[in-house]
């Protein structure tokens, strides 16, 4: 029984904190006198794609906790899309939840590939090595975003979490 209610009760909060994603409108129809029919969106009108569902699926599973089906989500958005650094991002963090670093560090990757070091990738990266219990690559990782934007409470909240895990490290005398 534990092993179905601790996942519920974790992705019920994860829920609660995260909030919910606001919905994409419908196109509008155009109205005409005789007849109704859908308008013809320009390339630049367009607010969706079909091909956006696997990343949106893959957030929202995420936010929900439910990281083994995001992460198969996320797949299926770097392969429709391999250029796109958020599936990429999406991906390796869901790695991370998923305890498989090595594919993580691969994602990782081709993310800063795509868009370089940001603040974003940093600071998950970061949070990865903290994950693996490597503190001091967690710290460098965390330091190189928070010189990027010092101003970030995610990453204020991840500097902050990583300094009170030194606190809890015993050792014998």
């Amino acid at each position: 029984m534990a092993r179905v209610t601790l996942p519920l009760t974790v992705g019920f909060t994860a829920l609660l904190l995260a909030g919910c994603l606001p919905g994409e409108e419908p196109p509008a129809a155009n109205v005409d006198a005789e007849r109704t029919t859908l308008s013809i969106q320009r390339p630049g009108d367009v607010n969706y794609y079909p091909s956006d569902e696997p990343l949106r699926l893959g957030q929202e599973f995420f936010n929900r906790g439910i990281y083994g089906t995001a992460q198969r989500y996320f797949q299926d958005a770097v392969e429709k899309a391999p250029k796109d650094p958020k599936a990429w991002i999406g991906l390796a963090a869901s790695y991370d939840h998923l305890r498989r670093f090595d594919l993580a560090d691969r994602a990782y990757g081709e993310a800063i590939k795509l868009a370089g070091p940001t603040t974003q990738i940093l600071n998950n990266q970061g949070y990865s090595y903290m994950l693996r219990g490597k503190l001091i690559l967690a710290r460098d990782k965390f330091t190189e975003a928070f010189q990027l934007d010092p101003d970030n409470p995610t990453i204020q909240n991840n500097i902050n979490l990583l300094n009170s895990s030194y606190k809890f490290i015993q050792r014998e005398p």
